[in-house]
């Protein structure tokens, strides 16, 4: 990917993000497919891994496909803004996933 599309992806992936609604959460794998890229779901993280923390970007809202979390380095921050949105998290893990799960491709 050249520079501009590369800026394009990312701007894709945050867009969708912004959209998750509060007390809910989606995966990489919804997020790359939403915008196209079905087999891209490990850009869509590394992209989410860079995000700027000084954003109104709703990071926290994106786990893996399991509803486990999986911001490294942030679970305690991620973990806590979940569960002040009302999202229960046992070892990790989203409980309730099929329900907290919000998908883009039948939601927007």
């Amino acid at each position: 990917m050249e520079n501009c599309e590369k800026q394009a992806f990312q701007q894709a992936i945050y867009d969708i993000v912004c959209l998750i609604p509060a007390g809910r959460a989606t995966s990489y794998g919804a997020i790359a497919k939403a915008i196209g890229f079905s087999n891209f779901s490990r850009m869509v993280g590394k992209v989410m891994s860079h995000c700027p923390s000084n954003t109104n970007i709703p990071a926290h809202r994106v786990v893996n496909s399991q509803g486990v979390l999986s911001a490294k380095g942030a679970f305690d921050t991620q973990q806590q803004l979940l569960e002040a949105e009302g999202v229960v998290i046992k070892n990790d893990k989203i409980q309730k996933w099929k329900v907290v799960f919000w998908d883009p491709m039948k939601e927007l």
